[in-house]
């Protein structure tokens, strides 16, 4: 693959578990403030989810390199702005950066596959 679509797809699958691993935490942590304290203050969970906050700062700096390559990725496509805008809000969506990337890949091999060709 080219280096620009294998950086892609590697930075699509980081983003896409550090979303998901950020958005089980922040439920651990806040389950207690629900209206029916579904975990107790101080839980084993609860603190679980504490201590994994910090993935949310690490997302967000993968997530900006992530907007920068689908951005460059998109120019040399020769793909529409509304494309580009459906691969930035797949970051910040748990789950649908999977599907989106699955796409992309599709498609690209499909119209561009100069750019998804495999180096020898």
């Amino acid at each position: 693959m080219s280096g620009l679509f294998k950086t892609y797809r590697v930075l699509a699958l980081i983003v896409g578990v550090l979303l998901v691993v950020g958005s089980i935490a922040s439920v651990l942590k806040w389950a207690y403030r629900l209206q029916d304290h579904i975990l107790l203050e101080g839980s084993t969970l609860q603190r679980l989810g504490a201590d994994l906050v910090p993935v949310w700062s690490f997302h967000g700096f993968i997530y900006i390199i992530y907007v920068i390559v689908a951005f460059v990725l998109t120019q040399k496509a020769g793909w529409t702005f509304p494309r580009f805008l459906l691969m930035m809000i797949a970051g910040l969506i748990p789950g649908l950066i999977f599907w989106v990337e699955h796409r992309v890949a599709v498609q690209l091999r499909a119209e561009h596959p100069e750019l998804a060709a495999k180096k020898a």
